[in-house]
């Protein structure tokens, strides 16, 4: 079919689908985020062959594919490995801009993983910076019950 044959029967329509759905976590995950929003504690979880602690937790070990349930508690301090800061709005995003990004790798873990910077000033950020983790005062068992790092 010719792109002006295509484009004769190819059209949208601009709208929006909402749609509303329980994401249900699983009894792996369940234990992070229980941990999280009960106690304020960060878990990852080790390979039992290669030793490699994950945080995010996941289910098998991305090396070795070995299974994974060994759970660890991290420490809330770590280490800010790369960041970016976002200067524009969008309606998913958690905050208002500009919203700085970071990836952190918490002590005790061998792996990163992508959070909201706070208390700090965009030009003051460094990689290698020391954070720590600022907790909600009501935590719902979201990523987001840890509200963002800040630096110590």
């Amino acid at each position: 079919m010719s792109r002006k044959e295509h484009d004769k029967w190819a059209y949208s329509i601009p709208g929006k689908l909402a749609l509303n759905y329980i994401y249900y976590l699983g009894d792996f995950n369940t234990k992070f985020f229980t941990e999280l929003r009960d106690n304020k504690k960060i878990l990852g979880v080790k390979c039992p062959k290669c030793n490699r602690v994950y945080m995010p937790p996941r289910p098998v070990c991305g090396r070795c594919l070995s299974k994974l349930d060994e759970w660890v508690e991290l420490s809330d301090k770590g280490t800010l490995l790369s960041y970016t800061v976002v200067n524009y709005s969008e309606p998913y995003q958690p905050a208002a801009p500009p919203i700085i990004y970071g990836i952190i790798k918490l002590d005790g873990a061998d792996t990163g993983f992508t959070h909201l910077l706070g208390e700090v000033d965009a030009e003051k950020l460094r990689i290698g910076m020391r954070v720590q983790a600022v907790f909600k005062d009501k935590r719902e068992a979201s990523i987001q019950d840890i509200k963002y790092f800040k630096p110590i």
